[in-house]
């Protein structure tokens, strides 16, 4: 059985392409004749360790955490170095172990919280050292990268028709991006300016408009759907 939009071959009982997010169209007498040849008891659920992993693990980096305090506190006299180590677990627990807590993982609300703690981390580091780049540079290039994080993802998972002309623009936006990092890469650190960040929008304005120009062209635009699952 293979999927009508893009063909890909699929698993038998598959309800939608897991690529393309296409349900699969059964016909009813196909489905009413095999129904009597399935038992109507429902699987149970798979048994899996992930829960006790996680809660291994999270042991295993509280104890790194509180061992690391102890000696700053010991040799120091005050949390020094320990405060990274603290901070660092946290935003490890928060991005890799959090999610396997849930059944599902959903990342237009996942990577917000981590997108946000990331912040927080940069946050502490800068009062930690006693600067003051983080309402300049790391706030705003944090929510660009934020945004343009769930751009790419509502294109690829809940977008289907249009994708591959979507793409080609999400691909100008990220190389306009880097103008902004680097304008407040300036601001902030006195550097100069259109050092890096030209190289960026050439590089990624090209791709873009290359696919953006390839939806224009039927054959190519074909190619590439079947190719990339566009």
């Amino acid at each position: 059985m293979y999927c009508v939009y893009c063909g890909v071959k699929l698993q038998d009982g598959a309800k939608e392409c897991p690529l393309c997010r296409t349900p699969v169209m059964i016909a009813q007498e196909t489905a009413a004749g095999d129904r009597s040849s399935y038992s109507d008891r429902l699987p149970e659920k798979e048994k899996t360790g992930r829960g006790l992993l996680v809660w291994m693990l999270t042991a295993v980096m509280i104890a790194a955490g509180l061992s690391s305090l102890i000696v700053c506190l010991n040799t120091a006299g005050e949390a020094s170095w320990s405060g990274y180590v603290l901070m660092g677990g946290a935003l490890a627990w928060i991005v890799v172990l959090f999610p396997l807590l849930f059944p599902r993982f959903r990342p237009m609300i996942f990577l917000p919280i981590d997108f946000v703690c990331l912040a927080g981390f940069l946050l502490y580091v800068c009062l930690k050292n006693g600067e003051n780049w983080f309402l300049s540079f790391a706030f705003p290039v944090t929510g660009i990268a934020c945004i343009l994080t769930l751009l790419g993802v509502t294109i690829f998972r809940y977008i289907r028709k249009g994708r591959l002309r979507l793409l080609g623009l999400y691909l100008v936006l990220i190389g306009c991006s880097f103008m902004l990092v680097e304008f407040f890469q300036s601001i902030t650190f006195q550097t100069p300016m259109w050092v890096w960040s030209l190289y960026c929008v050439c590089g990624f304005g090209l791709l873009g408009l290359f696919l953006f120009i390839a939806t224009l062209i039927p054959p190519l635009h074909a190619h590439l759907r079947k190719t990339f699952f566009f």
